[in-house]
């Protein structure tokens, strides 16, 4: 298989009928299920409105800044300007994608154990057809966002699908990056991640815009699976454009003794919503749920979350921190909720936000839906700001403020950071933070 895609149709303006069948004639030599799944989901976001000011799952959100209008599907960009991007440490696999498509793979695949696939989306559409949809969107996150994942799977070209064989365990971390670029291009991420019964693999995702500034638009979808006594950790970390309006969907099935962890980044875009839902779906599941953000100026972090508890004897750990500058804003909607089944469920959901600016907002609606009386479920949320106490000595020993801001922020965000067993995306995550206060 080339690592090189067919070079893209040329610049659409805006998402229309005849947009969207357009881009379906470049999708005609893929599977009629995959044409149908589009067709499907054009007719739901054609038919779901937009999000408005009082929907319960849209409570403090700026929904008057969602319009769509005006963004295109991108022209193609040359390999050779995204080939380059790396996380500094050796890889399983490496896969770059820039405007929808995919422009470089490093895959060796003698050195991967038997059976494993780790593929861009449309080769394995193709190849390892009845695979994919078998698991493609079998798992939404119903959190507010449908209209956007619809418009999500109408126009979804490419992404990574990852399959791992029973027993299968690799050891260094499978990287992809996301590019967009140009302005007002709009680009649909997907991931689909499919663990079998005791298997292990790690996943590290980067979002990036090329222009630091650039008016764009992100839909992205994530799904993973972790089949009994599976292990995944999967990190992101978007850093898309100041102006990008952005969507993210993930969906976490974890099923017996399984154990999923998710750490999240969110640096850039001028409103980004991230919805996870987390399903235990068998006794002594686990899913561990993080996430960091940094909003500055007038950036907005919209984080909704469910943890569905739905066998007995499994547990999940949400920790969200917010650090927030200027006039950022943060959004936490999060649930629990355990099925009448699903006795001895031990779950957790914090929210700790970090206030550095008088004009920062924080929002903070955690909640508990339980129907079985044999759990121990807490959540809670707290507010505060940096101790003045702390910058004055800082000061006094010649630590400039902003450079004394950077280090309380990093040991706020050092829990969270520590729950990380690879150094490596550790320092990673690490070098993303500073080089946002950097700017």
């Amino acid at each position: 298989m080339s690592a090189i895609p067919e070079s893209t149709s040329e610049l659409l303006s805006s998402f229309t009928s005849e947009v969207f069948a357009a881009h379906l004639a470049t999708e005609a030599n893929l599977p009629a299920w995959w044409l149908e799944a589009k067709k499907e989901a054009w007719n739901q976001f054609l038919a779901l409105p937009m999000p408005k000011k009082g929907d319960e799952l849209w409570r403090f959100s700026s929904v008057a800044n969602l319009s769509i209008d005006g963004f295109s599907l991108p022209a193609s960009v040359r390999p050779s300007d995204y080939t380059g991007a790396g996380l500094g440490f050796e890889t399983s696999a490496k896969l770059v994608f820039a405007n929808n498509a995919l422009v470089h793979r490093e895959v060796h695949a003698s050195e991967l154990p038997a059976g494993v696939i780790i593929e861009p989306l449309r080769y394995a559409i193709t190849h390892h057809g009845e695979l994919v949809r078998k698991y493609l969107n079998q798992q939404h996150t119903n959190l507010g966002s449908e209209k956007f994942r619809a418009l999500h799977t109408a126009f979804v070209r490419d992404g990574l699908f990852v399959y791992l064989p029973k027993g299968v365990q690799l050891e260094n971390p499978i990287a992809v990056f996301h590019h967009a670029a140009g302005e007002g291009c709009s680009v649909f991420p997907h991931t689909l991640v499919v663990a079998e019964d005791n298997s292990k693999a790690t996943i590290v995702e980067i979002f990036a815009s090329l222009e630091s500034d650039s008016r764009q638009f992100a839909s992205g979808v994530n799904d993973l699976f972790a089949g009994p006594g599976s292990h995944l950790t999967y990190v992101a970390a978007q850093a898309w454009s100041t102006e990008t309006l952005s969507f993210q969907s993930n969906a976490l099935t974890s099923q017996r003794d399984a154990h999923i962890s998710s750490l999240n980044l969110h640096l850039g875009g001028r409103q980004a919503r991230h919805e996870s839902h987390s399903r235990l779906q068998g006794p002594g599941a686990n899913t561990e749920m993080l996430a960091l953000s940094i909003p500055q100026g007038s950036q907005e972090f919209d984080q909704r979350t469910l943890q569905s508890h739905q066998a007995p004897n499994t547990s999940s750990n949400l920790l969200y921190k917010n650090t927030l500058f200027d006039q950022g804003r943060t959004i936490f909607s999060g649930l629990i909720v355990v099925d009448p089944g699903a006795q001895k469920t031990d779950a957790y959901q914090s929210n700790r936000n970090l206030l550095c600016s008088p004009d920062a907002e924080a929002n903070s609606l955690p909640g508990l839906e339980i129907e079985a009386n044999d759990v121990r479920c807490t959540h809670g949320a707290t507010n505060g700001k940096i101790d003045d106490e702390q910058l004055f000595y800082m000061a006094a020993r010649g630590i400039s403020k902003p450079i004394a801001e950077e280090l309380l922020v990093f040991g706020f965000f050092e829990e969270v950071l520590n729950k990380l067993e690879n150094e490596h995306l550790h320092a990673v995550l690490r070098e993303l933070i500073q080089a946002k206060f950097q700017k």
